[in-house]
Parts: C-alpha cells; structure tokens; sequence
C-alpha cells in the first residue's frame, strides 16, 4: 500500500485547500471503502449521471437516502427479523450498510427510484447561469460613444 504526503499542496495551493483535502480522504478512504452493496456509476452524458446500487432484500422503507455538504450518502438498515431461520446456505447478504459518495458542486439528486432490486439514484450537474462562459462582443456602439467620451473629459 502507498500512502502520499499532501501536505506540499496545502502549503502552494490557495484557495484550492478543498481539493487537496478531498484528494487526501480520497487516498485514505478507498482502502475502507465497503464494497457491499455492489453499485455501478455511469455518465450519461456531460451533465447527467446515475448510481445505480444492488440492494436486493431491501425495501424503500429499510433505506434513507440523505445529500448534505456535497456528500451523498446512502444507507441501508434491516428491521430486526424476529424469526429463526435454519440455513443450508445463505448467499444473500442482509447486512446493514452505509455508504458515501462525494458530490462535486453543483451536483444534485433528481430522483430515486428502487426497481428489480436496484436503487437507481439521478444527478444532475446544474451550473448557474452566472458561472457559464459567455461571449462578449466587440465594438462600440454609437449610443454608448458619447458616455464614454464625457466620462473621459469629466475625470
């Protein structure tokens, strides 16, 4: 196992002290990172993302679903099953879980769905308006030019 000293980037980077911390628990959290339940992340297109997580054996009620801080967090909990079971073999796991996912900004969930034993989670990343490149044209039209030639005699 590697471990790496992010401490260099806090000392050279400001302003950027978030990406350097979300690049530090990333290295040191993917180890822990539980990897029940199985899931899946796919892009589908530019701004459009999915999870898709196998919970089979769960139902909506076993399942909380919170997004706080840019951190998504999924997390499955059975209700205490009173019955006695006598297994030959158990393969389906009905263990509680909690898992996380760190959000990029602008990133939110649209909507969940659980379907076949899969809970489908929808993102979407919705930049605002004021953060999108724009165009700025060039050239001075002739209403503004006489504001700007006052405005240079006046200083």
């Amino acid at each position: 196992m590697r471990n790496y000293d992010f401490a260099p980037l806090y000392r050279s980077m400001i302003g950027f002290d978030h990406m350097a911390s979300l690049l530090d628990s990333a290295t040191r959290t993917s180890q822990n990172q539980p990897s029940y339940p199985p899931y899946n992340i796919e892009q589908i297109d530019d701004d459009n993302y999915q999870i898709s997580m196998a919970v089979a054996g769960f139902e909506e009620s076993e399942l909380t679903i919170t997004a706080e801080n840019n951190t998504l967090v999924v997390e499955g909990k059975k209700d205490d099953d009173k019955t006695e079971h006598k297994f030959i073999h158990q393969g389906i796991a009905a263990r509680n879980f909690k898992h996380s996912f760190q959000l990029a900004e602008h990133v939110k969930i649209t909507a969940a769905d659980l379907r076949n034993g899969l809970l489908y989670l929808d993102l979407v990343r919705e930049i605002p308006e004021a953060m999108k490149p724009r165009q700025i044209k060039i050239g001075i039209t002739e209403s503004t030019r006489p504001k700007l030639a006052e405005a240079r005699t006046a200083a």
